[in-house]
């Protein structure tokens, strides 16, 4: 795990201040190499091969051939096999055999689908006189980068803070980039809230001609969404020997390891399945809330069945004073409280780990969620059902006591009048991407229009088309774009930033690619069973390796206590970020809005508290990023 960055100019000032600002994502190196067409730069992270053997860039004996390399390529020693009967390694790397390989490799293509796991890399080609990038297939890793044509100027960098360090690029606004953050927390677009620098997204790699300024992108990855016939069982079997494959290459490290450990099914699995391949307890790590829901108790009664050398973190609400740091390292504005935890752990990690296994990406590919329920309960039952006859619970959900609502889904009667109103619209919708919006989006179409001062042309038919237009079926549709939006850029991006801000590897064993593609292929009702069985598939496969307890329970929401919050560490800074003076001179919101929560909140605590938080994160963000002004709260 690393920091990479580069430019088709030579300039050592810049080199060496962008790779000042990403120095801790590769706190124990770093290599620069310039020549009269490119500036290479690299922060590293030594994980495999800790001497100096690994410093990058990487160069192959020829010495015409550069790389800089951030993540792990977890078949790399079995690529290597083949690779060492032509070529003379001088490290035990992995970034040293993706030279060759692309040396050996007849195309691009055939070069990266060779290739497992999570990668961002860079090679310098000085005889074809390009420059060659590529994402992994799910987007673990971070890349992006900067095209001016007038300029002839092309730039990349693993944070977005490494190309802003280019005076000559403006720090603007894309409001259609925060248009997608306003919907899903985190913005979801190849375009970043910076105008002119985007992201390559993940399964794409990029060709930039150095001679013609001609940049090339082009995809490598695609899902398969046809459904496989095999039986219930084989699929388990398929399913069991992937995860142990992928969890045992994914704990190759010359530095110590463990796991986040939440106390559910996903976690839980990785830890059982760790100890299969380590002759001693696995270190596990939890963090929670003084006095708040958590999953604290549940992670500690794993612990001690998987018999783990558990760690656990405890957080005071002054924890939010981190809050600006944590979007500095972010990049780009995110409305996922959860990082504040994630930080927090990461840092008191370090004392112990260097790699972390973490159970991101189950609910996404098993289903596990509960807006999936609703969507196969709207699909097979609701929309069979006249409009007339699906206002009676409605009516009958805003009669029921608060007590009651709170025993079917315990945050109900938080939810308010607002709530309900999402929930009519899910109801009485028959438009699937409109319904899943409904149920997902912070803020819906509607309210972005009172919220935003200028029309934004990216909403409900953009998603509909990018999302809902293909024949695959609801589900498919709802998971594929959770998987390729906030999965990558709320949950990945969190656990990419947070970790590397001390830098901490994360490894992912639910998105090796293998997995990603099996589970698209698993039918729906082997993941999704009568409306309420989630990750059915999934727990019946890990039901012999982890308590019954764990294997059965129910997803549970992190309680992070943005409430108490706003009234307290971040009462100032509300009043301040999200004051008349500040919105009519920043020109982007209407205070009108602002106005409609604080009157509405009590009402409907938890639908305002979200869009609170989302408004409030950005506007630190704003101040950091595009004023330059630091924050402190």
């Amino acid at each position: 795990m690393c920091g990479i960055l580069g430019f088709n100019w030579q300039d050592k000032q810049l080199l060496d201040n962008s790779l000042k600002v990403i120095a801790h994502r590769g706190p124990d190196a770093f290599g620069k190499h310039i020549d009269k067409y490119v500036s290479l730069g690299h922060r590293r992270l030594s994980i495999i091969d800790l001497s100096e053997s690994g410093k990058q860039p990487m160069s192959n004996e020829n010495k015409d051939i550069q790389i800089i390399f951030n993540g792990e390529i977890y078949n790399f020693k079995e690529l290597k096999t083949q690779l060492i009967k032509k070529h003379n390694f001088v490290s035990a790397t992995d970034t040293e055999v993706l030279i060759h390989l692309y040396e050996e490799s007849k195309d691009f293509q055939s070069f990266l689908n060779q290739l497992n796991g999570m990668f961002a890399f860079c090679i310098y080609d000085s005889r074809k006189k390009i420059l060659f990038l590529a994402r992994d297939r799910v987007g673990i890793k971070p890349l992006y980068y900067y095209h001016d044509k007038v300029k002839k100027k092309f730039m990349f960098c693993s944070e977005i803070k490494g190309i802003l360090e280019n005076q000559e690029i403006k720090r603007e606004v894309n409001l259609e980039a925060v248009s997608s953050f306003l919907t899903f927390r985190a913005n979801t677009e190849e375009e970043t809230c910076f105008k002119g620098i985007k992201k390559l997204v993940p399964g794409n790699y990029l060709v930039y001609d150095l001679k013609k300024n001609i940049l090339t992108i082009k995809k490598y990855f695609s899902l398969n969404f046809r459904k496989k016939t095999n039986s219930f069982f084989e699929l388990k079997k398929e399913l069991k020997e992937l995860l142990l494959d992928s969890v045992q290459k994914r704990m190759n490290a010359d530095v110590p390891y463990g796991a986040f450990l939440s106390g559910g099914v996903d976690s839980g699995t990785i830890v059982s399945l760790m100890s299969n391949f380590s002759d001693k307890p696995i270190e596990t790590f939890s963090v929670g809330f003084d006095e708040h829901s958590d999953e604290t108790n549940e992670a500690r009664f794993l612990s001690e069945k998987l018999n783990t050398n558990h760690h656990e973190l405890i957080i005071e609400d002054k924890s939010v004073t981190h809050l600006p740091s944590i979007i500095s390292h972010l990049d780009e504005p995110m409305s996922d409280p959860t990082s504040i935890p994630i930080y927090m752990l990461s840092n008191y990690t370090k004392k112990y780990c260097t790699v972390i296994l973490t159970g991101e990406g189950a609910d996404e590919l098993f289903l596990g969620y509960p807006q999936y329920k609703f969507m196969k309960m709207h699909q097979n039952i609701i929309s069979h059902t006249p409009k007339i006859i699906r206002k009676i619970p409605l009516n009958i959900i805003s009669k029921t006591p608060k007590n009651i609502l709170d025993k079917l889904f315990i945050y109900s009667s938080r939810l308010g009048e607002k709530g309900l109103e999402r929930f009519e619209d899910f109801i009485n919708s028959d438009a699937p991407a409109e319904q899943y919006l409904n149920q997902v989006s912070v803020f819906n179409h509607k309210e972005k229009s009172e919220l935003l001062q200028t029309s934004i042309k990216r909403d409900f038919v953009y998603y509909r088309q990018r999302f809902f237009s293909n024949h695959n079926s609801i589900l498919d549709n709802c998971s594929l774009m959770d998987l390729k939006g906030n999965m990558v850029e709320d949950l990945l991006m969190k656990i990419d930033k947070n970790t590397m801000a001390f830098a901490i590897e994360g490894r992912v064993p639910f998105l090796d690619h293998r997995i990603v593609e099996l589970a698209f292929q698993i039918p729906i009702n082997m993941k999704l069973k009568n409306f309420t069985n989630d990750k059915f598939i999934l727990r019946d496969t890990v039901k012999d390796i982890l308590p019954r307890q764990t294997s059965q329970r129910k997803k549970k929401h992190f309680f992070v206590p943005i409430d108490k919050w706003f009234n307290n560490e971040l009462s100032q800074a509300r009043e301040y970020l999200l004051s008349k003076t500040f919105i009519d001179k920043q020109k982007i919101f209407n205070y009108n809005y602002i106005q409609k929560i604080n009157k509405n909140y009590k009402g409907s605590p938890l639908f305002y508290s979200r869009q609170l938080w989302s408004l409030l994160t950005f506007q630190i963000w704003y101040k950091q990023f595009i004023e330059g002004e630091k924050i402190k709260i």
